[in-house]
């Protein structure tokens, strides 16, 4: 998908960003964020002072969060091209974060791995956390839902408008939404881009024994960016877990 693209349409959420820059603690402490993609997240902990260090398996995002960065804050940011589950840096962190619902969208040997590799780099006492959409709340769904335009913004390049629909479909096992992002030219033409992106469907108790085989500990799970503790019925799940 098109960097610009990508960001034009998620980078105006904002809603858990006091989140994760309360997660990271004083300015002094580096963060480590796995899926950085294209800055949303991480250019707020570095504005606050935070050295990051983002690592991303697509260089198009990295390129493009680069040409995002402020010259002031480059010496805080470091980005790694690699895959998350086989990176190596050669120091722990005191936070290790996975915001923006990667977790659930990687596949269960990849996850596994990843939480392996996430024990490796965490500092002792260091926290990890993770974001993602509540398996219970999308396994409760309909099998089908209908496509819905959900925003319009401007195309990052051609300045035209872009509507945003999608639609979804829920297995057993996953939950598969659909995003078109309709390019909407002044001559009525429409030029339509599809994302297809899977969720995982596992039950909480699949994640806890992952993190747990991984040498972490679980040590709270909430339902929100509020501190709203999980229940079935909670928008998110956020696993937060320390080195055991």
């Amino acid at each position: 998908m098109l960097p610009a693209l990508y960001h034009a349409h998620h980078g105006e959420v904002m809603d858990d960003l006091p989140f994760w820059l309360d997660l990271a603690g004083s300015a002094s402490r580096p963060v480590l964020e796995l899926g950085c993609g294209t800055g949303r997240v991480l250019i707020p902990l570095a504005e606050a002072g935070h050295a990051v260090t983002g690592i991303d398996h697509d260089a198009s995002m990295l390129a493009f969060l680069q040409s995002q960065l402020p010259e002031v804050l480059k010496p805080r940011v470091n980005l790694v091209q690699a895959d998350m589950a086989r990176f190596r840096l050669a120091c722990p962190f005191p936070t290790i974060i996975m915001p923006c619902n990667t977790l659930s969208t990687l596949p269960t040997a990849t996850r596994q791995a990843t939480f392996i590799n996430i024990k490796r780099h965490l500092a002792e006492g260091g926290v990890f956390a993770a974001s993602l959409p509540n398996p219970q709340a999308l396994a409760d769904l309909p099998r089908i839902g209908e496509e819905e335009v959900e925003t319009t913004f401007t195309h990052p390049l051609s300045g035209n408008p872009v509507q945003v629909s999608s639609a979804w479909q829920r297995t057993r096992q996953a939950f598969v939404i659909q995003w078109h992002y309709d390019h909407l030219h002044p001559d009525g033409s429409i030029e339509r881009l599809t994302v297809t992106v899977s969720h995982s469907l596992d039950r909480l108790e699949v994640y806890t024994q992952e993190i747990n085989q991984a040498g972490l500990k679980l040590s709270s799970l909430l339902g929100d960016f509020d501190h709203t503790s999980y229940t079935p019925d909670s928008p998110y799940l956020i696993l937060i877990a320390q080195s055991s």
